[in-house]
């Protein structure tokens, strides 16, 4: 099976203006895949850089897996994965595919997502901004982990945020 990571575009454009536009989207740049590309090898070798995985989803249009690091956020027990780029490949496909796997080293969970409604995304973008603002701060234009529940409220619909719960192996 042939993997792809990340985009083709060669500039990262990291100005989101974030007044909710649910279609929102920030396209990685060379920086970016190149950032990428290390994380998810240190990833697929077993290495975790701070809760980082690697998302494999079908594609939807090419039916071949997709691969890309992702950071995997647990609040109250539960995971999540959150998009802070917005409606990126990932999450177009996850959405059609409606079940992904998350690895790290030879570790290979399947698991079904199920996509939030905005009214339920302030307290995780809190969290994941806590855990990662340093990394992905970038992506909210101001809005940080400090940031009012209407702020997060506000930004949410450009946000795609899925809760994923793990498929029980068979046997």
């Amino acid at each position: 099976m042939t993997t792809h990571t990340g985009s083709t575009s060669n500039t990262d454009n990291n100005t989101g203006n974030n007044t909710g536009n649910a279609a929102r989207y920030l396209e990685p740049g060379r920086v970016t895949h190149a950032f990428n590309s290390s994380v998810a090898l240190l990833t697929r070798l077993g290495v975790s850089v701070l809760g980082s995985r690697v998302l494999s989803v079908r594609g939807r249009k090419s039916g071949e897996l997709r691969s890309t690091p992702v950071n995997l956020l647990t609040v109250d027990g539960r995971r999540y994965l959150v998009s802070p780029r917005g409606q990126s490949q990932w999450v177009r496909n996850l959405r059609v595919a409606g079940i992904g796997q998350l690895r790290v080293g030879r570790r290979v969970e399947e698991f079904v997502p199920t996509e939030l409604a905005d009214e339920v995304k302030p307290a995780i973008l809190r969290a994941y901004l806590k855990r990662w603002k340093f990394e992905v701060g970038v992506f909210f234009d101001g809005i940080d982990a400090t940031s009012s529940d209407e702020e997060l409220l506000r930004i949410a619909p450009g946000y795609p945020i899925f809760q994923i719960d793990s498929v029980p192996a068979a046997g």
